[in-house]
């Protein structure tokens, strides 16, 4: 358990939207693309009021960052994506590790899967427990330069290391301390980041630049609330 999931949830019943067309995505979608079983559900959904906070981050981006677009990275995640997604980052990391995943013995996958579970919430299908991205209060978002007026030419913007990733580059200030020039704009990049998303109201995960949330327990955790909004949505 972490140490949000203490939190009670009172649901306020909010139904998912689809985030809309002119909202920048990431596509093809990460986890789709791996085989994720999302059904007949799409990543690109999210409670009202997240969607609303996300249209009001971007309109203040573009009052101080005109060339920069907020894009989603990942929005609501099944509890069976949610697994998946575990599963595939534990493998990964084995991988890296070289180490093969049949031959671990019991201490290298609590090991591994503690590692893995600094960065992705228990696939927990307890409805006083469930995972940040299952509650549709949750996205994963980066920044796309869109370098003229036509929105042709769109690239993304590199932010020191890339969403997902399993290491201490992923903590949000991990640049914070380093004075070379590249550290230097991948540390502004993120702050940015934070600032416009924050600016609505969402809150940054203690361990991940990219996500952010509002009315979960992770959110009612970081703010001193004292219960979420948002539950799992089945």
């Amino acid at each position: 358990m972490k140490p949000y999931q203490n939190t009670p949830i009172s649901e306020c019943n909010e139904p998912l939207v689809a985030i809309p067309d002119y909202i920048l995505k990431i596509n093809p979608h990460p986890y789709m693309t791996l085989g994720a079983p999302y059904g007949d559900r799409s990543p690109f959904f999210v409670r009202q009021g997240i969607l609303e906070r996300l249209q009001k981050s971007q309109a203040y981006l573009q009052t101080i960052c005109p060339n920069y677009q907020i894009a989603i990275f990942d929005a609501y995640r099944p509890i069976p994506v949610q697994q998946f997604m575990v599963d595939y980052s534990f493998g990964q990391l084995a991988e890296i590790k070289g180490l093969e995943v049949k031959n671990l013995t019991e201490d290298q996958k609590n090991s591994l899967m503690a590692e893995v579970m600094k960065f992705w919430a228990i696939p927990s299908h307890d409805p006083k427990m469930p995972p940040p991205h299952s509650t549709g209060a949750a996205i994963d978002v980066t920044f796309l330069l869109v370098s003229d007026f036509g929105g042709d030419n769109i690239q993304e913007v590199n932010m020191g290391s890339p969403i997902d990733e399993i290491s201490d580059r992923s903590l949000p200030n991990y640049f914070a301390s380093f004075r070379n020039s590249q550290a230097v704009v991948f540390n502004r990049n993120r702050e940015l980041l934070n600032e416009v998303m924050t600016y609505s109201g969402l809150k940054r995960h203690p361990h991940e630049w990219w996500h952010f949330s509002y009315g979960d327990q992770l959110w009612s955790w970081i703010s001193n609330e004292r219960y979420a909004v948002y539950g799992g949505v089945i």
